[in-house]
């Protein structure tokens, strides 16, 4: 069962149409809402008059900042400091000021223009850069509190005016470092705002009632949806019950609250009839987003390619609110030092706040950015030396179970081997011919993912299992894997194991889906639950025969002893005596329980080799050869975790060639899928691989790794290195647009020639 291809559980439903996302329930007297947005990025409201649209026929309820005077209204998983609908001041362009919930839609729409606002506009703070001048307004004047589950050291303090969170990290002597170096190597490289893109937009149906919340999301993190819920409206966690469906993916876009509270505050006001929000596409788009960023390094190395000593300084946009930008910040620290031996370093990251939508969780948080930097700048260092970039990567590289970071897990890969194998599957070092060229780029991400996870596996009497497990299926298989564990420990068919989406009340406790975690730490609470359900069903068979627990065996759906034969339903009767009972096994994971409590859990690794060719008359990249390379420890499904790494490469062309949130004066210029472009099958490489590497040296179920973001962060500084390797051009802006191209190469008429 492990390691081979089984089909996805819950293809057919999703492929026939069967499966039911959040837009598609359906409940009596649902009402639809609708959300007014701010039309300013940043302004004081000074009034508010809703009775015109309180009048309008069909209009059930408004929801406006006067209704939200008895409950706590402000939300966050790192700082408590977003509103549900704007409060003294709107801080972003689309930020929720009220919201219309009508017997329909179209009602609801019409009466957003009854509502009658009137701002006062405020100086804007556009980018980083207006936001940490010396006389910038402050977007947040004092400190919202820690949200519960922020698990950040320090968290709060602000080393200078609208910085969300600093972090800074330092190892060694810099200053000794930089100078035994002989030459020093200096870059700036700036990475875009991205939209997550989810083709499901953000989903929610509420309901209010004396008896508590009722909440159906597409939430990737059901439970800390409902703490958060619980704490804001002053209820028992056990009077909130979310209730999650097919989820139509997510890539960090439904991490912690993004529209959840914003419907139950609205559902209290609508007599407990429920009510839905659904989001179109634009409006998800000023909802949550990738920070940009602009990295600095300053790198000191020997000749040899010895690197000595590197300073590095990260600046994050987080937008008008915090989300999950102190995270974000944090991860982006072991991204700068980079996988290679250094002895002295220095690095500073900074979140800022401006007028913007807020940026949040998008796959591998602070990843693609920060890896985008240090992958090319190695490059630039490789020829400031003359020294082949390939080799100066594997004269540097970490060896297995050195530190990278202080305190952090050893590195748990052969880094050179998944290194060997990009660059081998690309041609390297390709051909000497203007226009063409092969990139490579190493990317080694720390998970950080909290292990805590708990699991149930229910054998029925009937001999079929239920398998209840706190995980969202967002698209990325993990009902599949799971229900594998299952199967292969009890020694079943994988079609006699059922798994179902969340719902709290039942549902035992798991941190979040995200961070590539579902099959490391939820798969070994998994393996737990049904290890345990294995050890009872061997004590009630041998009780029903008559041999001792270490007599039987269990093999397919059946346990057998003495030449006896007894069925796992059989078993369960037995053990009651009635046709009926059931068995549970149970399984936790914990920090010191299995999977240790030093973070990383596991570093994730990933390499990309591309080449590429340019057409220097238009600035136009063929892609025509991309590798990806993923060291997942065990594939636990081959054929999922190819389609996992392959899609997070797919995903990454996205900003490495066209995808860029723009922004001018604060106003969204394409913040809709007509002006905003994704990766669509023609832009596909011509020669697409995906190489995994299995040492089952992982610390999850049968020596697996998390790999779901691994592919991400390797694409673009592979491709930006092709680029400069076939054309002697070094372009430091995402993404690589054919203008942008262009430009550089008429900018350089020697090198572009």
């Amino acid at each position: 069962m492990i390691g081979s291809k089984i089909p996805r559980v819950d293809g057919i439903e999703k492929v026939t149409g069967e499966a039911k996302f959040t837009a598609d329930l359906r409940f009596p007297g649902l009402l639809e809402a609708k959300v007014l947005r701010s039309p300013l990025p940043h302004a004081t409201i000074e009034a508010i008059d809703a009775s015109k649209a309180e009048a309008l026929p069909g209009v059930v309820a408004v929801l406006t900042r006067d209704d939200l005077k008895a409950i706590n209204p402000f939300y966050g998983n790192c700082f408590r400091d977003r509103p549900i609908v704007a409060i003294d001041r709107v801080r972003f362009i689309g930020e929720p000021v009220a919201v219309i919930a009508a017997e329909d839609g179209l009602v609801a729409e019409e009466a957003l223009a009854l509502v009658d606002v009137r701002y006062r506009e405020l100086p804007l703070l556009s980018t980083v850069d207006d936001a940490l001048a010396a006389d910038a307004a402050l977007l947040h004047e004092e400190f919202a509190g820690a949200g519960e589950f922020h698990d950040i050291a320090g968290l709060g303090g602000k080393p200078q005016p609208n910085v969300c969170h600093f972090e800074h990290y330092e190892k060694g002597d810099v200053a000794r470092g930089f100078a035994e170096a002989d030459e020093v190597v200096e870059e700036t490289f700036e990475f875009p705002m991205v939209y997550q893109y989810a083709m499901e937009p953000h989903t929610g149906v509420a309901r209010v009632s004396k008896e508590g919340i009722t909440l159906w999301t597409s939430s990737a993190h059901p439970f800390l949806v409902r703490a958060e819920l619980a704490h804001m409206f002053g209820l028992a966690q056990s009077r909130v019950e979310v209730i999650v469906p097919f989820v139509g993916g997510a890539y960090g876009s439904k991490s912690y609250f993004k529209i959840e509270p914003l419907i139950v505050a609205m559902a209290r006001k609508t007599g407990g009839r429920p009510v839905r929000l659904a989001q179109s596409v634009p409006e998800s788009m000023l909802t949550t987003r990738r920070h940009s960023a602009r990295c600095r390094m300053r790198t000191g190395v020997k000749r040899d390619g010895t690197l000595v000593a590197r300073e590095a300084e990260v600046v994050m946009d987080t937008g008008a609110y915090a989300d999950n930008g102190p995270r974000v910040a944090r991860r982006g620290v072991s991204r700068m030092i980079g996988p290679y031996k250094l002895a002295h370093c220095k690095v500073e990251v900074r979140a800022v706040y401006t007028n913007t939508a807020p940026a949040g969780s998008m796959r591998s948080i602070g990843g693609p950015q920060t890896i985008w930097a240090l992958e090319s700048h190695m490059d630039g260092i490789a020829e400031r030396l003359k020294i082949d970039p390939l080799e100066l990567r594997l004269r540097n590289l970490l060896d297995r179970g050195a530190e990278l970071k202080t305190g952090a897990t050893g590195i748990d890969a052969d880094l050179r081997e998944g290194t060997k194998i990009a660059a081998s599957r690309v041609g390297w070092p390709g051909q000497k011919k203007f226009g063409r060229g092969v990139g490579i780029s190493v990317g080694v991400s720390d998970s950080e993912a909290m292990p805590v996870s708990v699991a149930l596996v229910r054998l029925l009497a009937d001999g079929s299992v239920i398998l209840i497990a706190g995980t969202t299926e967002v698209g990325q298989g993990a009902r599949t894997v799971l229900c594998q564990i299952v199967a292969q420990e009890l020694d079943i068919p994988i079609d006699a194991v059922i798994m179902r989406g969340t719902e709290t009340s039942a549902t035992p406790f798991d941190r979040s889906t995200g961070a590539s975690r579902s099959t490391t730490v939820m798969g070994s609470a998994v393996r737990l639950a049904a290890l345990d359900l294995r050890d009872q069903i061997q004590s009630a068979a041998a009780e029903a025969l008559g041999v001792e627990p270490g007599q039987v065996k269990l093999c397919g759906g059946e346990a057998i002893a003495g030449g006896k034969h007894l069925s796992y339903g059989k078993i369960v009767s037995h053990f009651f005596g009635m046709p009926g009972g059931e068995l549970i096994g149970r399984g936790y994971m914990r920090p010191g329980d299995g999977i240790g409590s030093q973070f990383p859990l596991f570093w994730e690794t990933g390499m990309g080799g591309a080449e590429i060719e340019v057409d220097s008359e238009t600035g136009q990249i063929a892609l025509r050869r991309y590798v990806t390379v993923a060291d997942v420890g065990k594939a636990l499904n081959p054929a999922q975790a190819e389609g996992q790494d392959e899609g997070a490469a797919i995903q990454g062309l996205g900003h490495t060639f066209f995808e860029s949130l723009q922004y001018e004066h604060c106003q969204p210029l394409n913040a809709n899928l007509v002006d905003y472009r994704v990766p669509r099958f023609t832009d596909l490489p011509d020669y697409f691989d995906s190489a995994l590497v299995e040492n089952e040296d992982g610390p999850g179920p049968y020596g697996a790794k998390g790999m779901g973001e691994s592919g991400i962060v390797a694409t673009a500084p592979a491709v930006g290195n092709a680029l400069a390797r076939g054309t002697g051009v070094r372009i430091r802006e995402l993404p690589l647009t054919p203008e942008r191209v262009w430009r550089a190469l008429k900018d350089n008429p020697r090198k572009g020639q």
